[in-house]
């Protein structure tokens, strides 16, 4: 690989159908997904990539049934609890974006300890999308210029949205065969690469990564000009 990416962005999609085919309940697809997301995460990481942004919840994921709810924020729980620690000793700060206030209140608490816990990570940054949704997003940030009654540059329009200060994602991975954002950094994906793998996230591997970034290293990225 000739370029590494500095930012990449990846939707997590297939878990519930990986367990489907499996003949597993979704919430065992959920639980492999975040086994995945570590592993994955960190092996970006080891490559040189210097922030991972993770869609871990959508605001749309949040009309699904109560039970698998629970589930997923039982999966954050754990998530938070046992992983801030390796986030510590790997150097790896940690950021949480979107409407936490759509969540259970503790784990708008533990997302916050664990932001503070982890706050002079230099190695990477580690964002992790929950609650999240591109369009509400845009619209908290279009009242904010409303409110403050002037018309603003895309700089400091950006520095309206809840990714402030983070570089516009490089390179969007999607796996689960789907091909499109699905309300995902819409403002900040406007000239990022794009990635799509028909594998379910569960099955998605380091190596899979590896091939993603090859194929990233050999493109030319333009942004509009010959």
């Amino acid at each position: 690989m000739t370029e590494i990416p500095r930012h990449i962005a990846i939707i997590m999609d297939g878990n519930g159908r990986w367990a489907k085919k499996r003949l597993l309940p979704r919430s065992a697809g959920h639980r492999e997904g975040m086994k995945r997301m570590i592993s994955l995460s960190e092996h970006a990481f080891d490559v040189g990539v210097e922030y991972v942004t993770l869609f871990a919840l959508s605001t749309e994921n949040l009309s699904r049934p109560q039970e698998e709810l629970d589930g997923l924020f039982s999966l954050f729980r754990k998530y938070f609890a046992e992983n801030i620690q390796r986030l510590l000793q790997k150097h790896i700060r940690l950021r949480v974006v979107g409407d936490m206030s759509l969540l259970p209140p503790d784990i708008g608490e533990l997302s916050r300890k664990g932001e503070e816990a982890t706050a002079a990570g230099e190695r990477g940054t580690l964002v992790l999308a929950i609650g999240y949704g591109a369009r509400q997003e845009l619209l908290s940030a279009v009242n904010a210029a409303v409110r403050a009654g002037k018309e603003l540059s895309q700089e400091e329009f950006a520095s309206l949205l809840s990714t402030a200060g983070l570089p516009d994602p490089d390179l969007l991975i999607r796996t689960g065969r789907e091909k499109r954002l699905s309300n995902f950094l819409l403002w900040q994906c406007a000239y990022t690469e794009l990635y799509f793998s028909d594998k379910m996230f569960p099955a998605f591997t380091n190596a899979d990564l590896d091939h993603a970034l090859e194929n990233y290293a050999g493109r030319e990225r333009r942004y509009g000009k010959i």
